[in-house]
């Protein structure tokens, strides 16, 4: 890690970004961010104690197909990509920074010509994505047209990061498998010797 002052963290959703990341920025004495804070695209199509869905949200999960939502937040990623690249500039050669999210797209990344600069990309088994997913949208109480929606989030989740690891691969980038227990330190001890 001599010498790098940012480190990407990339992945679908749910395999545990920010909880590495976080454990990571805390290890390094780095700030911590997310890429969903600079904007968020339209969100988990599932009610938590303290939000319900949105009608948006839900409308855009149910009347989409995979392939539709891959391209919506692709598209999304892309006119985020600029302020992603402004905020991996300024912490190059400032105060350290662990920026996690799925808008780190590995191509986009791989075009990066910013030194001090690591990335990693987090995998996980459908078996390990879809019992979070189905965990912190509580799929077992949910109605049949939450779950639905949560069902399109799991698909898009799952067809996202079957692109992301064709991309990471071809290029040649560094990813880390999370497994189904692997303990966040275990984890982000991978990332930093992948980012090393």
């Amino acid at each position: 890690m001599r010498g790098v002052r940012v480190v990407m963290i990339g992945g679908t959703s749910h395999t545990g970004k920010s909880t590495v990341a976080g454990a990571l920025a805390d290890r390094l004495g780095f700030e911590h961010r997310s890429t969903d804070l600079l904007a968020r695209h339209p969100g988990r199509p599932w009610r938590t104690p303290e939000r319900e869905v949105p009608p948006h949200v839900a409308e855009h999960y149910a009347t989409l197909a995979v392939d539709e939502l891959i391209d919506s937040v692709l598209a999304h990623y892309e006119r985020l990509w600029p302020r992603i690249e402004e905020l991996v500039r300024t912490h190059a050669t400032g105060p350290g920074l662990v920026l996690e999210g799925s808008a780190l797209w590995p191509e986009r990344v791989a075009t990066l010509d910013v030194p001090h600069t690591a990335a990693v990309w987090l995998t996980a088994d459908e078996d390990v994505v879809r019992a979070r997913i189905r965990r912190a949208g509580r799929y077992d109480a949910a109605t049949r047209e939450e779950r639905f929606l949560m069902d399109k989030f799991l698909a898009r989740s799952v067809r996202y990061q079957s692109l992301m690891v064709e991309a990471v691969d071809r290029l040649g980038l560094a990813r880390v498998d999370v497994g189904k227990d692997r303990p966040v330190s275990e984890v982000a001890d991978a990332v930093l010797a992948q980012a090393s």
